[in-house]
């Protein structure tokens, strides 16, 4: 056995003689000497986090604040697989080091911040696109009819009227286009359908007024050569956009209901058509089996989704009707209410890939006065979808019976109460 030094028992400790070193093997040591204590300064440095416990933790690589380093273990070991930085409860490495981000140790992360960041970011996105969308939709819009060309204006009433017509127009249509439409090849353009839409504080109401009605043509100024000219007598409404367009329309329908016309709106048939095909189709439920060469019309009865050449069959019939044009309006209004319906869908107005198409194959057609911004016509469309859903009324304008060449009289005493109902802004209570 290993007989131990009296050095053990404190014999030898203090007089530097035959005493052993800690952890000696050897048995006769060389004899033990004081080493002298080496202090090294470090570089002072802030906290860079807290461990979790109180204690301040610094960067991997640069000693903790104090006045020196001994330079000597302190016995401690934490697990530090990667061998990058130094282990230790204040260490990157160790069990309570920092985590991604500097974040103490089971702190939730911002989410307040997170989320108000990402709203932000949306409302950026969007308001970009809007503005983008604004500029490019009011680019295509075609303004080019001139009220300020009609004369003798009767006085501007409450709320907006829009005069809207859907004119015969072949314009940029290919002959097989033509064919499959059944449109005809004619030249000009004629009016087959035009509707009054009053916009107002107690309602809206859509007029249709029949292409036959028997009216007055005014005297008025040309569009083009800006030459007076002298009444052309009685005629059918639709003579007066035949012979000077747009402006002697609008001149006419003044001149016999008194109503000031606000704006003005046409669509010729390929817009038309586009636009129903854009949207995917319209349902509407037809109330009766249609056939019509002329047209193109062949529908049976009952709920049905229509393309845009049945569309534009449906709204041209007038053949197989008891009251016939009268009819046909009615079927116009009919339709064009549903179209707006289902155009403002959110599947539609959220969905750009449907959207564009749907607003270019409108905006490419549509002809408007120079007036017209992008809020009145939307005022016009929401006005129309309105219609649909009840806020408001649709109606004819009210007839007296049969006139001179197939052409139908208006009812003067209903036609004068109409009128000053809305031009102010009452409710319509004509029937």
């Amino acid at each position: 056995m290993n007989e131990w030094p009296d050095a053990r028992n404190g014999n030898a400790r203090g007089n530097g003689e035959d005493a052993y070193g800690r952890g000696s093997s050897a048995a006769q040591p060389e004899g033990a000497r004081r080493m002298r204590h080496v202090q090294r300064p470090v570089p002072q440095q802030q906290p860079a986090y807290d461990d979790g416990y109180g204690q301040p933790g610094y960067a991997p690589g640069v000693p903790g604040q104090g006045s020196y380093d001994s330079g000597y273990s302190e016995g401690h070991v934490y697990g530090n697989p990667s061998g990058r930085g130094p282990a230790g409860p204040g260490g990157p490495g160790g069990p309570q080091g920092p985590r991604r981000g500097g974040r103490r140790p089971g702190a939730a992360p911002n989410w307040r911040k997170r989320i108000t960041v990402g709203v932000l970011t949306l409302v950026a996105v969007l308001l970009v696109t809007s503005v983008a969308t604004y500029f490019w939709a009011d680019g295509k819009v075609r303004r080019e009819v001139d009220l300020s060309k009609v004369i003798d204006r009767p006085d501007t009433g409450k709320g907006t009227n829009y005069l809207i017509v859907g004119s015969d127009s072949r314009d940029g249509m290919s002959a097989d286009e033509k064919k499959k439409l059944h449109t005809g090849s004619a030249d000009g353009k004629r009016t087959d359908s035009m509707i009054l839409l009053h916009v107002g504080d107690n309602g809206n109401t859509m007029v249709s007024l029949p292409r036959d009605s028997w009216v007055t043509i005014p005297s008025f100024k040309g569009s083009d050569s800006g030459k007076s000219f002298p009444s052309p007598g009685k005629n059918k409404l639709n003579a007066a956009f035949s012979i000077d367009g747009p402006e002697l329309l609008v001149r006419t329908v003044e001149a016999n209901t008194g109503l000031h016309i606000d704006h003005y709106a046409e669509i010729g048939f390929a817009g038309f058509a586009n636009i129903v095909d854009a949207v995917g189709g319209v349902e509407l439920d037809i109330p009766q089996d249609i056939k019509d060469k002329d047209s193109g019309a062949d529908f049976k009865k009952g709920k049905q989704t229509l393309d845009g050449q049945q569309a534009l069959a449906f709204v041209r019939n007038r053949h197989g009707y008891a009251a016939g044009d009268l009819e046909r309006t009615k079927n116009q209004q009919k339709f064009l209410a549903a179209l707006a319906s289902q155009t403002a869908t959110p599947s539609t107005v959220l969905n750009p890939f449907k959207l564009y198409p749907v607003m270019g194959a409108g905006l490419d057609t549509l002809i408007v006065d120079k007036d017209m911004s992008l809020f009145d016509l939307g005022s016009m469309f929401w006005a129309m979808k309105g219609i649909t859903s009840g806020d408001g009324l649709s109606m004819n304008m009210p007839v007296a019976g049969d006139g001179p060449q197939t052409s139908l009289l208006w009812d003067k005493p209903k036609v004068t109460q109409l009128v000053n109902e809305l031009k102010n802004d009452d409710k319509v209570t004509v029937k």
